[in-house]
């Protein structure tokens, strides 16, 4: 995958016909690509031929893409039953295990990691996305590009092959320790780098103490983000962005996919979905109806390409809201408004959900405090209470019951949620040199 040769870099769009079309001409691939998916599954899976026969559903039964909805869900607990029976991807393959050349695997931090295997095909296709990812969040080939994402299985790793289709310099840095991955963005002067947000932050934080300005002393005008909600929240999106003087593009993906399923463009406003691979379902978590645009619920999504292992009705457990308007950028594609936590980050308090998401927002608008936070739930006379701990950037201690009110205050009006609010001194909760932990569970027999 070397760079291409006389690639016009004023030009807007990566695949402009493609990325531009009707609502109308989207549905009609989407159903087209769904009907030729459901019967590759179904005749070349054992697991989903006994699973549609078991629901009493063919992929004949698929008229319009609402009709995916007769179809049985899975979820991360059916992949890791199915890789245990039969090892070592289960029985969902779709595909001979020689025509496999790549696999990624989950993290395994909540069970067995499940592995995710990918065709040459398959890898091509994603590679293809991820440039034009990449194109619409405005890297270009005289970019120097620092991936600092885990290689080691993790599915983010190989996305950095997609800056180097588009033609960018790319550096292969993976997860060094934070003073060598300083030392290589401003050794190679790179202008874009891909982190968490909390490593971002984190980053810029230890630059500074380490006499290094972010703004001045490195090249960086572009940061690609991942794996954690707060990509999507403007008030986090804009605490780095002041940080680092550059911009922040929120990514999403699953290994259980592929690395990048979703991203944002030049606008920053929403993350454009790789609609002709991924069929996208937002349900009500009880219901399981379709909820309204721009109203929060589960995202559930069915492969429309991927042939090595399909996943038809894949529960993520994240919680998202999604729009159809077509965005200022002129692509038509849905976008994920935000992805506001996971089902099993949901707190019930005193009858009202509240994921961390929620509290990440005030705490980054408000700057008087540094942006960490911490929430802490116990229980008393069965009832759960919630206490957030909080960051004052003074070292002066002498406003913590105004920040305290003014914090409680915010968390009330926009959630409806009364909190105990903790203000420590700076630098008293830990950072996080990858994904935060931001809840800790204190009542008996709930796991955190």
């Amino acid at each position: 995958m070397g760079k291409i040769e006389n690639i016009a870099v004023d030009r807007q769009y990566w695949d402009e016909p493609l990325e531009t079309q009707s609502r109308a001409d989207w549905d009609a691939l989407k159903l087209d690509l769904l009907k030729k998916h459901l019967h590759h599954a179904y005749a070349n899976s054992p697991y989903y031929r006994r699973s549609f026969d078991a629901a009493g559903v063919h992929p004949d039964d698929v008229k319009s893409l609402a009709d995916i909805r007769r179809f049985p869900f899975i979820d991360k607990q059916v992949l890791r039953q199915r890789q245990q029976a039969v090892p070592p991807f289960g029985d969902l393959l779709a595909v001979p295990e020689r025509d496999i050349v790549y696999i990624s695997a989950s993290s395994g931090s909540t069970g067995v990691p499940t592995a995710s295997p990918f065709t040459a095909r398959d890898f091509a296709d994603w590679m293809d996305y991820e440039a034009r990812q990449f194109w619409s969040s405005g890297l270009r080939p005289d970019d120097r590009y620092c991936h600092s994402l885990n290689f080691s299985l993790f599915v983010g790793g190989p996305c950095v092959l997609g800056a180097q289709k588009l033609g960018a310099l790319s550096i292969h840095a993976g997860t060094v320790p934070s003073e060598r991955l300083l030392a290589i963005t401003k050794q190679f002067q790179a202008t874009a780098i891909w982190t968490t947000p909390s490593y971002a932050w984190y980053l810029g934080e230890t630059a500074i103490k380490e006499g290094i300005d972010p703004k001045k002393d490195l090249a960086i005008r572009r940061i690609f983000v991942a794996g954690e909600p707060g990509g999507s929240i403007p008030e986090t999106r804009q605490r780095i962005e002041a940080l680092w003087g550059a911009k922040v593009y929120d990514y999403y993906g699953l290994s259980d996919i592929f690395g990048s399923c979703a991203g944002m463009c030049e606008e920053q406003h929403g993350l454009h979905w790789a609609e002709d691979h991924i069929l996208v379902e937002v349900l009500d978590p009880e219901t399981q109806e379709p909820v309204a645009d721009g109203e929060r619920g589960e995202l559930v999504l069915t492969t429309l390409k991927k042939s090595a292992r399909p996943m038809i009705r894949f529960r993520t457990g994240d919680i998202v809201s999604f729009t159809s308007e077509p965005c200022a950028c002129g692509r038509t594609s849905q976008r994920m408004l935000g992805t506001h936590g996971r089902l099993d980050d949901m707190l019930i308090i005193k009858g009202v959900n509240i994921f961390p998401s929620d509290i990440e927002a005030i705490a980054r608008k408000d700057r008087e405090l540094t942006g960490e936070y911490k929430l802490v739930v116990e229980r008393e006379n069965h009832l759960d209470r919630l206490t957030v701990e909080i960051e004052r950037i003074a070292t002066d201690s002498g406003r913590d019951d105004e920040l305290a009110a003014r914090f409680a205050g915010h968390l009330k009006s926009i959630t409806g949620v009364s909190a105990n609010i903790v203000v420590l001194p700076p630098d008293s909760l830990p950072r996080a040199t990858h994904k935060a932990k931001r809840v800790d569970d204190r009542r008996s027999g709930v796991w955190s």
